[in-house]
């Protein structure tokens, strides 16, 4: 195992900082966490905002910084584009974008797209993620990658033949905190992935989603007329609005999916994914982005060294 640093890996999205100094064995030599998204640091600057957490960890100043997430935004750092579908994630680094006028070697890694005129969409950030999650569980057709903006991804191999986004997160957040349901889900409390309102929402929301907008409306009536707890209602709404991805997502019962998540929500959505019928086959978000990341440089490195750093 090597304890010498050889690259600085960072995940950079809207409303968070992950940062790992990094082994070329890909072991973790020390992190720093912070809320200092892209949202946060636009008029400080993101390498000065990236420098300041390296020198608080005494990072040698000639480390190469690989890149990932909101930072390749439009209003991010340096745009880095987007790849079309169908894409092979192994060759993310290939695309990669560098940062001009930097001290150190930066990089940032491209999106995906999906250009189709009646549905389009996008990821960035989750694409580095999966390319790590593939390479955890190589041969796998489908992937789940929960969060505010929930990803459904289908492969052929390693190419990305599809992707489908949720907004279901956001929704989530929205519909307890401004309408009128905050009246009867109010406070912070985290829902229990084994809480039966939970499950019961999810097999609600799953087998009748045309139902959903009056589902919702139904958990205001529950406490007016039953005196339904805002834990219960919580559980519910949230179980009511993953049920509906699921439904959006098509799935079936019976099929594999790997879950790229960690935390909360790997708990809830393995929770629902069984429920389900669904094979499970749990993939740390942590674990994928990182090892995405360390894969991707690697695949810079190989096809980039008559390259300079502007």
């Amino acid at each position: 195992m090597s304890t010498s640093p050889a690259i600085v890996a960072v995940d950079w999205g809207t409303s968070s900082f992950r940062l790992w100094l990094m082994s070329r064995d890909g072991t973790v030599l020390a992190e720093h966490r912070s809320h200092e998204g892209m949202s946060e640091v636009a008029d400080r600057g993101f390498e000065a905002v990236l420098e300041g957490h390296l020198q608080a960890l005494s990072a040698p100043a000639t480390l190469p910084v690989v890149v990932c997430g909101m930072a390749g935004a439009r209003q991010g750092w340096v745009e880095a584009g987007y790849l079309d579908t169908p894409a092979d994630v192994t060759t993310l680094g290939e695309s990669a974008t560098i940062v001009p006028g930097t001290a150190r070697r930066t990089i940032i890694i491209p999106g995906l797209a999906v250009r189709s005129e009646s549905e389009p969409d996008v990821m960035r950030g989750e694409e580095t993620q999966l390319l790590g999650a593939y390479l955890e569980m190589p041969g796998g057709e489908r992937y789940c990658m929960p969060g505010t903006h929930s990803k459904w991804v289908s492969m052929d191999g390693a190419s990305v033949t599809g992707f489908e986004t949720f907004m279901t997160g956001e929704l989530f957040s929205v519909l307890s905190t401004k309408t009128i349901l905050v009246h009867s889900t109010g406070g912070e409390a985290k829902v229990d992935a084994n809480d039966p309102a939970f499950l019961i929402g999810i097999r609600d929301g799953w087998a009748r989603p045309e139902r959903i907008t009056h589902q919702l409306f139904s958990i205001r009536a529950g406490q007016l007329l039953h005196n339904h707890a805002e834990d219960e209602n919580r559980a519910r709404l949230s179980g009511l609005l993953i049920g509906a991805e699921f439904a959006g997502a098509g799935i079936r019962g019976g099929e594999q999916i790997g879950l790229v998540s960690s935390g909360a929500l790997q708990r809830l959505y393995h929770a629902a994914l069984l429920a389900c019928g669904v094979k499970v086959r749990d993939i740390d978000a942590d674990v994928a982005v990182r090892r995405g990341l360390m894969e991707s440089w690697q695949r810079f490195s190989n096809t980039s060294k008559d390259k300079k750093n502007p």
